[in-house]
């Protein structure tokens, strides 16, 4: 292996790259959003690589992972068509009938409900459309919403972690080394299933006495009505499908990107009376352009090789020890989810293991170790994830909304009941690591590529 020499293309891109990060992690301290963070650097880094010589507008757009932002894009797009159908009210109700007052009953079922759909969508939009339906049943039926807002935003992030799909952390991996929806949920879920399970169990010891209150029955007068029947189950039909289409998306040579734009266009044609500027109006612009940027940071930082001048360091830890060094990077990547946004901390790991695996490292335990540990950590505080500050934000809104600063997730809350869960998921997912290691430590297949046009 070639032994990089220090250079100033590198200390440059490592300052720059640097002082982003700082910015996107203290939005909440100088105030400046994190998009707007991201778009300084990018830019930054490709004016400067540019007059330095390692970096230029070309190489900034072949640096952006296309088939994440597209994936995400379409996968928000049909969540914008399908909310306002009121199809997602009507489960929420059928949850809160279904558990007939028993309240850790009907956290478990909302929890399972939020689990499920979060192994297609993603976490952050699960939580968008649940945290609302969670209060206005909770007052409804005249009992605290704390219990159950925070249930959804950890089982999210916790069945978030199942699938290609469910988390933005695993679609840049997936597409990084080109995992399979199949490969990745083969691996993950039972990890996943154990710490579900727990967390359930710890919800129900954490929360015992609000639990444990009578509620008052939810009337009917307080229900939104089913008001686009057609386009509702035809996305329900259309996410099915698209199900198939993930799993066998090897198979068929398309990338996952595609199959969510099929699915988007299907859905735009069983529902023909669809505003389609409207539904695109819903769409989380800023976190593409966020994904966008932090792809340009990350590619003008490898393009001056000082990624790759890391992982030459931290290669003969994997040779030695390749256990040992999956399970700290699954640590340390969980404590930095917990204090910092998991997305950042994955996008600058990746072109270190690409690195890693070009030298003929065998990275595939390491994937799983970094998904877990960005998945897991992001229950350990409030800033761990944006589906987390989504909760904190709307339980704010609700305790002033009411006069009342108990109904309000504080920080200190987040840390008694959310650390736990995090630590003791961890525990899990390390014993499933240890035990199955030979599982784990198998390389991924080779994935035949389409031979090219002409």
């Amino acid at each position: 292996m070639e032994t990089l020499i220090w250079n100033n293309d590198m200390l440059v891109s490592g300052i720059l790259l640097a002082i982003t990060f700082a910015a996107i992690f203290t939005e909440g301290i100088h105030g400046v959003h994190r998009v707007k963070c991201a778009m300084i650097g990018a830019a930054t880094m490709v004016v400067v690589g540019q007059i330095m010589g390692f970096y230029d507008p070309v190489g900034a757009v072949e640096s952006i992972d296309w088939n994440v932002i597209l994936l995400l894009g379409c996968m928000m797009t049909i969540v914008a068509i399908m909310i306002p159908t009121g199809g997602f009210q009507q489960l929420a109700y059928w949850v809160a009938d279904f558990s007939a007052g028993r309240l850790f009953l009907l956290l478990a079922l909302m929890g399972t409900l939020v689990t499920v759909l979060s192994l297609l969508l993603d976490n952050v939009t699960t939580v968008v459309i649940f945290g609302p339906l969670i209060i206005l049943i909770c007052q409804a039926m005249r009992i605290t919403a704390i219990p159950f807002l925070l249930a959804a935003a950890l089982l999210s992030d916790t069945g978030g972690v199942a699938t290609l799909v469910g988390d933005p952390p695993n679609i840049m991996i997936g597409s990084e080394f080109n995992i399979s929806f199949n490969e990745f949920a083969q691996h993950m879920f039972l990890m996943v299933l154990v710490a579900w399970l727990v967390i359930l169990v710890f919800l129900r010891y954490l929360f015992r006495k609000e639990l444990e209150v009578k509620p008052a029955p939810l009337e009917l007068e307080d229900r939104e009505k089913l008001v686009d029947p057609r386009t509702w189950y035809g996305s329900l039909a259309i996410l099915v499908i698209m199900v198939v289409g993930f799993m066998a998306h090897n198979a068929l040579h398309w990338e996952p990107w595609f199959v969510s734009a099929l699915g988007l266009a299907g859905l735009a044609i069983i529902g023909n009376k669809l505003d389609m500027e409207e539904s695109f109006a819903r769409t989380e612009l800023a976190l593409l352009m966020f994904f966008a940027c932090l792809f340009i940071i990350v590619g003008g930082v490898e393009h001056s090789q000082f990624l790759q001048y890391i992982g030459q360091f931290v290669i003969p830890y994997a040779e030695n020890n390749l256990l040992m060094a999956t399970l700290l990077l699954m640590w340390v990547a969980a404590i930095l989810s917990a204090a910092i946004d998991n997305i950042p901390f994955t996008a600058a790991m990746l072109p270190i293991l690409v690195s890693m695996d070009a030298q003929g490292i065998n990275v595939t335990p390491l994937l799983w170790g970094l998904a877990a540990g960005v998945g897991m950590g992001g229950n350990g505080t409030h800033l761990g994830s944006t589906a987390n500050v989504f909760i904190v934000s709307i339980s704010e809104k609700m305790a002033k909304d009411a006069g009342d600063p108990s109904l309000a997730i504080t920080p200190g809350l987040w840390f008694r009941k959310g650390l736990p869960v995090m630590l003791i998921t961890l525990v899990c997912c390390t014993i499933i690591m240890y035990l199955f290691w030979g599982f784990f430590e198998s390389p991924l297949r080779e994935i035949p590529l389409l031979p090219p046009a002409g």
